[in-house]
Formats: structure tokens, C-alpha cells, sequence
């Protein structure tokens, strides 16, 4: 199953705050811009248990099944959009 894209701004907007809150779900943690900055090995909560939480709350929030593939190169924030787009999930880059 994979999400249908999105088709304005308003939509892209709101992937960017489901994949902030995906995150901050996963790792317990307040929503805050710095979540775009995350990546495995920095941040300490990022394990094993964490990552799977992760995988979770994104394929529950964007309707997608991520690939095993997926789920390994699944390393910070910014590959996390890299991946939603692979299923035709629009999040706009703020870098």
C-alpha cells in the first residue's frame, strides 16, 4: 500500500509535521525543529527498540509498508523523506 502524493502545499506541509511527530513519538521526545537534524549514533535513544518504533509510527502515519531495504537505510531524518518519496509522499526540504 503506499500513500497517494500530495497535491498542495498545505499537504506537503502537513507530511512534514506527521513525519516531526513520527519521531517524536518514536523517541519520546518534545516536537521541536531540531528533530529534523536526527540521526542514527548521535542520539543516545536511537536503538534497536527505538528504530522499530520508528518504522511503526511512520508506515502507520503516511499508510505506507516500508521494504527491509527500507528499514535498514533508514538513518535520520533526511533519509526519512528520501524513503516516504519513494512512495509518493511529498515532504518539502527545509535545507
Amino acid at each position: 500500500m503506499s500513500a497517494s502524493t500530495p497535491n498542495t502545499l498545505t499537504e506537503i506541509q502537513s507530511n512534514e509535521a506527521k513525519l516531526q511527530q513520527a519521531f517524536a513519538n518514536a523517541f519520546a521526545i518534545p516536537l521541536d525543529p531540531a528533530i529534523q537534524e536526527m540521526a542514527y549514533g548521535p542520539v543516545a535513544c536511537w536503538d534497536s527498540t527505538a528504530h522499530m518504533v520508528l518504522v511503526a509510527e511512520i508506515e502507520a502515519a503516511f499508510e505506507v509498508l516500508l521494504t527491509a531495504d527500507d528499514v535498514i537505510d533508514l538513518s535520520s531524518y533526511r533519509k526519512a523523506r528520501e524513503i516516504l518519496g519513494k512512495y509518493g509522499v511529498a515532504i518539502e526540504d527545509a535545507h
